[in-house]
């Protein structure tokens, strides 16, 4: 009795008030949850950390979780069981999730079926945990949403982290012609390592202009923008003409000169991986999964924390001075 009293509990991360890092609270004596109908529990392995997280953590993000809750959706590990009406998995299957119902920073977490996919043996669990939230959101930024084309240009700005290099190896592969920026030198070799064909430091006051030299007078057709509170006004002066910027991350407010987008009639198009529907996500994950498959596909792992030092991991992906892959905490 005493062993199956232990097994009911866990680790996990609670947050019971919005706030900085230290509001994120390991407890050990949390219980497991018991998968409903057309759900799943996963024995979770490692989960990624995305920057969504922490703004939803703060109480700054429009989606605001019931407190407490468990931060966390990316995770990657082996089904422990599986409620009625599920078959197409069955315990002992390893598997990654696109987002979790209890929360993926915990040792189990339960997930609606729907959103859980087959782990191809290729990938270990830290890769996983890296499929999820940025390959889903690459893809639809730029096809469902950017309808890029191969032969376009694309510029990936932030492109050494989770989503960056997730749409460089895309577009790569699609035959876009893919630059990308990052902050670091090791920054920009791995972006190169991950398709893109060229690389810029934006750090560099003239990296702008180094962009424009490389793209010519007609300019770039599709920008992928982690940071349109910084760059967003830049980014209309890039374009082509019909060109898009691809609003996939902000941290606040900018001024721009809606003129910049009569002169090209160029669009700014918001990309959020929430409002997808069923059969878009189902387009994503066989993307995704045909792309393991045929070998391009390679998550890059970056940062890994244990789940003691979640708060430390809330406060680098903010805070680090140039992101080198997924960062991922391991269980």
């Amino acid at each position: 009795l005493a062993m199956a009293a232990a097994r009911s509990v866990m680790r996990a991360v609670r947050v019971f008030e919005f706030g900085g890092p230290e509001v994120l609270k390991l407890q050990s004596d949390v219980l497991v949850p018991v998968p409903k109908e057309n759900q799943v529990l996963i024995k979770v392995h490692a989960c990624g950390v995305n920057p969504v997280e922490t703004y939803i953590r703060s109480g700054t993000y429009a989606r605001k979780p019931a407190l407490p809750y468990t931060p966390g959706s990316d995770v990657a590990g082996v089904v422990e069981s599986v409620g009625e009406h599920v078959t197409a998995f069955k315990k002992g299957d390893r598997v990654f999730t696109l987002e979790t119902l209890s929360g993926g920073y915990a040792e189990y977490a339960v997930a609606a079926a729907s959103r859980v996919f087959p782990l191809p043996d290729k990938l270990d669990f830290r890769q996983g945990a890296a499929l999820g939230v940025p390959y889903f959101t690459a893809y639809r930024a730029l096809f469902q949403k950017g309808c890029a084309k191969a032969g376009e240009s694309v510029l990936v700005h932030g492109a050494s982290g989770g989503v960056g290099l997730a749409a460089c190896q895309i577009a790569r592969a699609c035959g876009l012609k893919v630059l990308g920026t990052a902050g670091t030198e090791e920054g920009m070799n791995v972006i190169l390592r991950n398709g893109a064909h060229q690389a810029f430091n934006h750090r560099d006051p003239n990296y702008t202009e180094r962009i424009k030299a490389c793209t010519g007078p007609g300019g770039v057709d599709i920008i992928l923008e982690m940071l349109s509170n910084v760059n967003l006004d830049t980014d209309l002066q890039l374009l082509s003409h019909a060109g898009r910027v691809m609003v996939v991350g902000c941290r606040g407010r900018i001024e721009i000169n809606p003129r910049d987008t009569m002169s090209k009639e160029s669009s700014i198009i918001g990309v959020s991986l929430f409002l997808a529907t069923e059969e878009e996500r189902r387009e994503c994950a066989t993307a995704v999964l045909d792309g393991i498959e045929a070998g391009w596909l390679k998550p890059v792992v970056g940062l890994e924390y244990p789940l003691e030092k979640v708060a430390k991991a809330h406060e680098d992906i903010i805070c680090s001075s140039g992101a080198q892959g997924k960062m991922v905490l391991l269980l």
